[in-house]
C-alpha cells in the first residue's frame, strides 16, 4: 500500500510530465474564435484559438502561461479536444469545477485524466488556473457559434 508521500510524489511526477507535453501548443492562423482568460489571483493566462465545424472543434491551439497545475489541466484538455462539442466541453468544465470546489467526481471519458489534479482540491488559490483552458475553450466555442449564425 502506498503512503501519502508516495502518492504525492506520483501525482507530482504525472503533473510535471503533463505540463511538459501540452498538445496543440501555440496559436492558429485566422481562427474562427480566439479567447484569452486570466486568473487574477495567480496571473496565469490561457489563450485558445479554435474553429468549429458541424458543431465540433475542428482546429485548436492553446498558448498556456500557467503554473504546473494549469499546464497539466491544459494538457489533458489538449489530448482530447478535437471533435468535441460545446456541451462536452462545458460538462467537463463544470464537473472539474465541482471536483475541485465541492469534492465531486472526476470528469469522465473522453476527458479522463483529471484525477491527477484531485490533490489540488485543498489549494483553492490554484483552482482558477486549473479551470482556465476549459473556460477559454467553452467561451471560444460560443463565440465561434455566434459568428457562424451572424
Amino acid at each position: 500500500m502506498a503512503s501519502d508521500s508516495d502518492l504525492i510524489k506520483l501525482y507530482s511526477q504525472r503533473i510535471l510530465a503533463l505540463a511538459a507535453d501540452i498538445p496543440h501548443r501555440g496559436r492558429l492562423e485566422a481562427p474562427q474564435a480566439s479567447v484569452k482568460k486570466r486568473a487574477p489571483l495567480c496571473g496565469s493566462t490561457v489563450t485558445v484559438d479554435l474553429d468549429v465545424s458541424d458543431g465540433v472543434i475542428s482546429r485548436f491551439a492553446q498558448d498556456v502561461k500557467a503554473c504546473a497545475l494549469g499546464q497539466a489541466s491544459a494538457a489533458i484538455l489538449g489530448q482530447n479536444v478535437l471533435g468535441r462539442t460545446r456541451a462536452e466541453i462545458e460538462t467537463t468544465r463544470d464537473t472539474l469545477r465541482a471536483m475541485l470546489k465541492d469534492g465531486g467526481p472526476v470528469p469522465e471519458a473522453p476527458f479522463d485524466g483529471y484525477e491527477v489534479l484531485e490533490p489540488a482540491r485543498d489549494y483553492r488559490n490554484r483552482h482558477a488556473s486549473i479551470l482556465l483552458a476549459l473556460e477559454a475553450t467553452a467561451e471560444a466555442m460560443a463565440e465561434a457559434e455566434r459568428a457562424a449564425c451572424a
